[in-house]
């Protein structure tokens, strides 16, 4: 355990159960939670040590969000491992390119593409609110593993910020899905990902496991409630999580490019 007041395990507690229900309903709950770690533990402690216990946290809260989506709306849960097991590869890829890279050039792409959907799915108001009635085609589910899985896979080892979100759209644009199922199965694609990069921070021993097992206690939390809310709401209203979250993300990297 490190050592923090009990004012902060406190804060970083709640913190983790606001993050694992804004994961649950839209994705990025990693925009709250990351952040939090970095500033609450003791300073001097390397940042791979936030991003380990921060994995270790954020898997038990999609494991749940995930598990309950399952029960209560129909999920292809085939695909959405296939696409998590490419997601997999992408990011182990992606996360060897960003060894020897800066990711400082690629932020503010990442701003104009997300300023992009956002404008997307102002503009188009039905976008995720129904599912296609159509059966989804090989060459979808293709394109699928490829976008979403390799692709924004390779953005979370690269970049990481708003994957879950850009994986909601993904599904959602590609597969035709509502935002509500689109949601459910990035969260297993979600565990495929996480499940590796816990992996690794685990193996190089940069986790701090009694703070991740007490904070992953309210994400779990968090996250089953988020999930819940998201089926028992719509569509609707995770249209206008998502965009909260989309412009919360571009703001938090501008900031991360011009100001901090």
């Amino acid at each position: 355990m490190p050592d923090i007041s009990l004012t902060m395990t406190v804060v970083l507690c709640l913190t983790a159960l606001a993050a694992g229900w804004i994961d649950a309903v839209v994705g990025g709950g990693g925009l709250v939670l990351l952040p939090a770690l970095l500033l609450g533990l003791p300073g001097g402690t390397p940042a791979t040590y936030a991003l380990g216990t921060n994995k270790a946290v954020a898997i038990v809260g999609t494991t749940g969000a995930a598990v309950t989506y399952a029960r209560r709306t129909p999920v292809d849960v085939g695909t959405a491992v296939r696409i998590g097991l490419a997601a997999l590869a992408g990011s182990t890829a992606g996360a060897f390119v960003a060894a020897g890279m800066s990711t400082d050039v690629l932020k503010p792409v990442v701003m104009v593409v997300l300023l992009g959907v956002g404008t997307f799915v102002i503009l188009r108001p039905a976008f995720g609110t129904a599912p296609s009635t159509a059966p989804v085609s090989a060459r979808r589910v293709l394109a699928a593993i490829g976008l979403a899985g390799l692709g924004i896979g390779f953005y979370d080892g690269l970049v990481g910020p708003g994957t879950g979100t850009f994986l909601v759209l993904a599904l959602t644009a590609v597969l035709h899905l509502d935002l509500v199922t689109a949601s459910a199965t990035a969260k297993i694609v979600n565990c495929c990902t996480n499940a590796g990069a816990l992996a690794t921070f685990a193996w190089k021993g940069t986790v701090f496991w009694q703070l991740a097992v007490l904070m992953a206690l309210f994400n779990l939390a968090g996250g089953t409630v988020g999930a819940r809310t998201a089926l028992k709401k719509g569509s609707g209203f995770v249209r206008i999580v998502l965009l909260t979250v989309v412009f919360a993300l571009v703001a938090n990297l501008a900031y991360q490019q011009w100001v901090a």
